[in-house]
């Protein structure tokens, strides 16, 4: 399946990583072209154990590209996970400036009903508030999701690999057999709850 990741950060880059890893073709996008420069030549500016063998294994298989070109990343991607960062903002919530603008990024490019999943860490209700934002800036049928991480640092390779559960968070049936194909190849229970 062609999956993009929006964010080369802990979670995008495990996430796009491992999946390329599993047989997906993943593209991930990030606007810090010193960082994409980095990771095209499979430098990486995390220590996580085994995260670079995974990730210099998908680049040379051809599994795992990266580009700072949402356009390209996404136009033909069945499933787009946004994985960007979701900072403290002064008052303790969670900062959402990085989703949205990821969402605005990747709107006029998204194919039809592409599966757009939300990884990164948001508060109760912001899924329905990037689903909104979709319908009015495109006029293509997206699907949003949830799909939470359970990534320790660490054991992150690990954790990604060999979850006890997954957490498919959808209100579409379609988008929920998707997101199943993404993980058919997991051993483990998935749980699908409303968004």
């Amino acid at each position: 399946m062609k999956i993009s990741i929006v964010g080369t950060g802990y979670v995008g880059l495990v996430t796009g990583a491992c999946l390329a890893s599993r047989g997906h073709q993943v593209s991930c996008v990030d606007i810090d072209q010193a960082k994409i420069d980095n990771l095209k030549r499979g430098e990486i500016p995390i220590f996580e154990p085994g995260l670079n063998e995974v990730v210099k294994e998908g680049i040379n298989r051809g599994a795992l590209t990266f580009t700072t070109s949402a356009k390209d990343s996404v136009a033909n991607a069945q499933v787009v996970f946004l994985a960007v960062g979701t900072p403290p903002a002064e008052d303790g919530s969670a900062d959402l400036k990085y989703v949205f603008q990821a969402v605005e990024d990747i709107s006029p490019h998204l194919p039809n009903e592409c599966v757009v999943v939300s990884k990164s860490t948001v508060p109760v209700g912001t899924n329905r508030k990037i689903s909104e934002k979709f319908k009015l800036e495109s006029e293509k049928t997206v699907f949003v999701a949830s799909n939470p991480e359970f990534l320790r640092e660490g054991k992150a390779i690990d954790d990604f690999m060999n979850p006890d559960r997954i957490v498919l968070g959808v209100d579409e049936p379609k988008a929920g057999l998707i997101l199943k194909e993404v993980y058919k190849d997991f051993d483990c229970p998935i749980v699908e709850t409303s968004i």
